[in-house]
């Protein structure tokens, strides 16, 4: 099986989909025939995490057989780009490349692959090395998705609810919660392809002293708890209202103290006069 990304640089698990058109009719040579049993089309579909440096190689062709390589690059909303090297020439050229954080990953007279450094969500599109040799042309394609871990945050709101946030992760989050409660989800899509989960949270029928948010996610799964020291409901009440009380009863047991004290310091003073 053909080195498909150099595992130096980016370990990234890797589908590939091999479509064979290539046919052998007889050749000269046991080499030559060797050759030309090669899947002509290879196509890998591959996952890169966001700011990180990515390496595609071409077929594995010797670089003498090589007349002409071709590096076709599709993005979203954007001009196709091409890079070409020709061997016997020594020369490069390119067409609608614009994006400086795609270029050859060494000279492209000793290593014909290409790099992107680093990875943003803009990369997002398909990229295919083509080969010509004297034998047959080559192709190997790759369908990229740049993923995005999302920003996890899980807070308790003002009216008694609890807010688990998955901000900006691509593709979508998924959340859950410990214990399941009574949940709803909200999902924003941003221009970047990113996306905001967002689920909010109410227990009113069962004491609480803490939850625990799931949140799941292709680049990594995270869990945050959050400790209620009231409870975030207890017996259908919230945290909230459960604070009010008791500043309310505090502020009453003062009212009463300074009364006593006031009715004390009286009878006091009244026995002194009397005296």
């Amino acid at each position: 099986m053909w080195t498909l990304l150099r595992t130096s640089t980016l370990r990234l698990p890797i589908s590939v989909i091999i479509m064979v058109s290539a046919s052998v009719n007889g050749s000269s040579t046991d080499k030559r025939q060797r050759k030309l049993e090669l899947p002509v089309e290879v196509n890998t579909s591959l996952s890169v995490p966001v700011d990180t440096k990515a390496v595609f190689d071409c077929p594995p062709i010797p670089l003498t057989s090589v007349v002409v390589t071709t590096w076709q690059i599709i993005l979203r909303d954007k001009l196709s780009c091409t890079r070409a090297y020709r061997r016997d020439r020594n020369e490069t050229k390119e067409g609608n490349c614009t994006d400086k954080r795609i270029t050859w990953a060494s000279r492209p007279d000793e290593n014909l692959a290409l790099q992107i450094d680093p990875v943003a969500t803009t990369h997002d599109g398909f990229y295919m090395c083509q080969m010509v040799t004297p034998d047959a042309n080559f192709h190997h394609g790759y369908h990229l998705q740049v993923l995005v871990p999302p920003e996890v945050t899980l807070l308790q709101s003002k009216n008694g609810t609890a807010v688990c946030r998955a901000a900006a992760g691509k593709p979508a989050a998924q959340i859950s919660w410990t214990p399941e409660g009574d949940c709803v989800t909200e999902r924003e899509h941003w221009a970047n392809g990113t996306v905001t989960i967002q689920s909010t949270c109410r227990w009113e029928d069962h004491p609480l002293s803490n939850v625990s948010c799931s949140v799941s996610h292709v680049t990594g799964n995270k869990s945050l708890s959050l400790e209620l020291s009231l409870g975030l409901i207890i017996r259908g009440f919230p945290a909230s209202s459960l604070l009010v009380i008791f500043y309310v009863k505090f502020a009453l047991f003062l009212v009463i103290v300074v009364i006593v004290a006031f009715i004390y310091f009286q009878r006091i003073n009244g026995c002194r006069k009397a005296l």
